[in-house]
């Protein structure tokens, strides 16, 4: 697995679409993924660290899974299938759970955990640069 950073979002022109982009720092690679404008505001809200005064889908998840014991170890992007992007959430101690990519982000962000990318993915759909 690739490890990589929450970038950030960008809007791509000129139809406003948010894209979140996962970079390996080890390499001038980076995986774009296009998302919804309310995925992208959970994640940017989390990467700027603003609190909100009532808690956010993300937040509630994060707060349940911990209310239940559990923590998130690390979040995985591990395929592109048909053109859609899939994710899983590793917990510590049960077995890993299916997501949307941005929604597996969001928690990451909000735990401070590590965000993977499989290689196959990186090798099909990351670009270089950035």
């Amino acid at each position: 697995m690739i490890q990589v950073e929450v970038a950030g979002i960008r809007l791509e022109l000129p139809s406003n679409q948010p894209v979140l982009i996962l970079r390996d720092p080890q390499t001038n690679r980076y995986l774009p993924l296009w998302i919804g404008a309310s995925e992208a505001t959970a994640i940017s809200i989390a990467l700027e660290g603003v609190n909100a005064p009532r808690p956010l889908t993300h937040d509630l998840m994060v707060a349940l899974i911990g209310h239940l014991g559990e923590t998130i170890e690390h979040v995985t992007v591990t395929e592109l299938a048909d053109g859609v992007f899939h994710a899983t959430i590793s917990l510590r101690d049960h077995d890993p759970i299916s997501a949307r990519p941005s929604d597996a982000v969001a928690l990451a962000v909000r735990c401070g955990v590590p965000v993977y990318v499989a290689p196959d993915v990186m090798d099909t759909a990351g670009l270089e640069g950035a």
